[in-house]
């Protein structure tokens, strides 16, 4: 019977990592690995499997057709491949290993500086990768196996996932010092749609606004411009206009040492769900779960300090 040669994983990741970066260096420095090394690695894949993969040029990296379709398969090998350790470690102890969590920026900066100290406190065997992304890129990251689980906020739309819904997030109107109405909740028919300030597009807090303040024209009317909550913050701060904040950030102290105020939006739909989704049928759930509910003490907690 004739010997049957198989690439390996190494080879697999260096095809698929050049696939993501379309650059042999970066591909390389997502590898740690030097980019001779790489290069040499899918020669060898190539004069393997006795097809050209890849169409070198000075300037572009072009894959062939059929290499766009290895790639493709390499990629759910790979991510078969990992998810046999994770099966590994999820007989093991809770919360150990390696794991890699996309979070979304409206979430990030406000919620895990309160988790982070307690997982290193309770699970010192956690090696937590973290990647803040909005939702389409890291959607795509779990789907691609780049991200084991993300941190975001619902409704959003991220595929073939099983979703742990951890709790409701108020949205709230923030206003310039002397702007700020006697009411006590902000109704959505009294929102200026001329001094509306929103976060740009790729942003799914901007969808959340919107949708709960149930008033197309806003879309229209609404300046999209600002790429964080804190550069929102310090516009509405100017006097530039006013904004929509959740009410972690709010928890978080985004407001301190500003001259900006906040009442809480007075709607149908007032909130966004924040949850941590995760591949369908992964073997790590018990893991998924368990950091959920770190994650919503953590927001309680928040919540009465």
């Amino acid at each position: 019977m004739a010997a049957t040669y198989l690439p390996t994983l190494k080879q697999l990741q260096y095809l698929v990592a050049l696939r993501d970066h379309g650059h042999f260096g970066r591909a390389a420095e997502a590898c740690y690995v030097t980019q001779s090394t790489l290069s040499a690695g899918l020669r060898e894949l190539e004069t393997l499997i006795g097809v050209t993969l890849v169409e070198r040029t000075r300037r572009v990296v072009r894959f062939t057709p059929l290499g766009d379709g290895i790639a493709d398969k390499a990629r759910n090998v790979l991510r078969e491949a990992e998810e046999l350790g994770d099966m590994a470690r999820a007989a093991g102890r809770p919360l150990s290993g390696e794991m890699r969590m996309s979070v979304i920026p409206t979430i990030a900066p406000f919620l895990l500086p309160r988790i982070l100290p307690r997982l290193r406190r309770d699970y010192p065997d956690l090696k937590l990768f973290l990647r803040e992304e909005p939702s389409g890129p890291a959607c795509e990251a779990l789907s691609n196996g780049r991200a084991d689980c993300v941190l975001l906020a619902l409704p959003y739309a991220c595929g073939e996932v099983t979703a742990m819904e951890l709790f409701d997030d108020r949205l709230f109107v923030a206003f310039p010092e002397g702007e700020v109405p006697a009411a006590a909740g902000i109704r959505p028919r009294d929102i200026d749609e001329t001094r509306l300030l929103l976060l740009e597009d790729g942003h799914c807090l901007k969808d959340h606004v919107l949708a709960a303040c149930n008033r197309p024209e806003l879309r229209a009317e609404a300046t999209m411009l600002g790429t964080s909550l804190h550069t929102m913050v310090q516009m509405v701060d100017n006097g530039l206009g006013v904004t929509m904040l959740p009410g972690i950030a709010l928890a978080a102290g985004i407001l301190d040492h500003t001259r900006v105020a906040a009442r809480p939006l007075d709607a149908e739909h007032p909130t966004r769900t924040l949850a941590l989704v995760w591949r369908r049928a992964s073997p790590r759930e018990r893991d998924f779960r368990l950091l959920g509910d770190v994650l919503r003490q953590a927001a309680t907690d928040q919540a009465r300090a």
